[in-house]
């Protein structure tokens, strides 16, 4: 029965507003970023939006170990990938400025799309070796300008609520770059939009940001290395 109320909020109350919000948002980053002011209003007008998204559909996010993080370090940060609201309550509640690294399809979503490409998010593209290098080479111009990436290493959302293995795309950025890797544990969406679900239920999302691991000073013999560290850490919080 509590669901049944749930839902008539949402389709009533909660989606009507995110639909405003979500086209707010997608406008102020476009004109934002063409005015020149990429590096701002491709993530606060985004953040606001993430954190709205969990507020408005009864999500309680919270938050643990942001002390460990510092606003003028750029960084990898890793996280397993539960489902949607992965991607709202990290936006929202990491407080550090970041770009993604999102599936190639969302490119299309109208307007929010477009908002993406021109703040500077990289969309993955798998489709062939040349443009898996594209993907790579976009990640390093974030990195190079002093942005920090958001990456799944899982490449996407879990199917069976498990954390899967991880691909080395992220740990090779951080070692190329001689970054920290900070893993990022999220526990508890999974719940509430799971992977082929359409409709969101409330409860409540844990992030757990770990301790920076500097990436080796060995180079990428020693990848592997820094990859089980990752892996041990995000699911030491599950």
């Amino acid at each position: 029965m509590k669901l049944v109320f749930y839902y008539i909020y949402f389709f009533l109350i909660a989606a009507p507003l995110l639909l405003v919000i979500t086209i707010l948002a997608a406008l102020l980053t476009i004109i934002g970023s063409a005015l020149g002011g990429g590096r701002i209003f491709g993530y606060y007008p985004g953040a606001i939006w993430g954190r709205l998204f969990c507020i408005l559909s009864l999500v309680r996010v919270t938050i643990h170990g942001r002390d460990k993080i510092s606003t003028g370090q750029s960084y990898v940060f890793i996280a397993n990938h539960q489902g949607a609201y992965d991607i709202f309550s990290i936006y929202g509640y990491l407080g550090h400025n970041f770009r993604g690294m999102m599936k190639k399809s969302l490119e299309r979503i109208p307007l929010v799309g477009y908002s993406c490409k021109v703040s500077g998010h990289i969309f993955v593209d798998n489709s062939s070796p040349s443009a898996v290098r594209a993907t790579m080479q976009a990640a390093e111009q974030r990195l190079a300008g002093g942005m920090s990436v958001v990456i799944f290493p899982e490449g996407s959302r879990t199917l069976d609520g498990r954390m899967h293995a991880f691909r080395r795309g992220a740990f090779t950025l951080a070692v190329e770059f001689g970054l920290p890797v900070v893993p990022i544990t999220i526990d508890g969406a999974y719940k509430i939009l799971r992977r082929g679900s359409l409709l969101p239920q409330p409860g409540r999302i844990k992030l757990t940001i770990h301790d920076p691991i500097e990436a080796p000073e060995g180079g990428r013999h020693e990848l592997a290395d820094l990859m089980d560290k990752s892996y041990k850490a995000i699911a030491s919080a599950l």
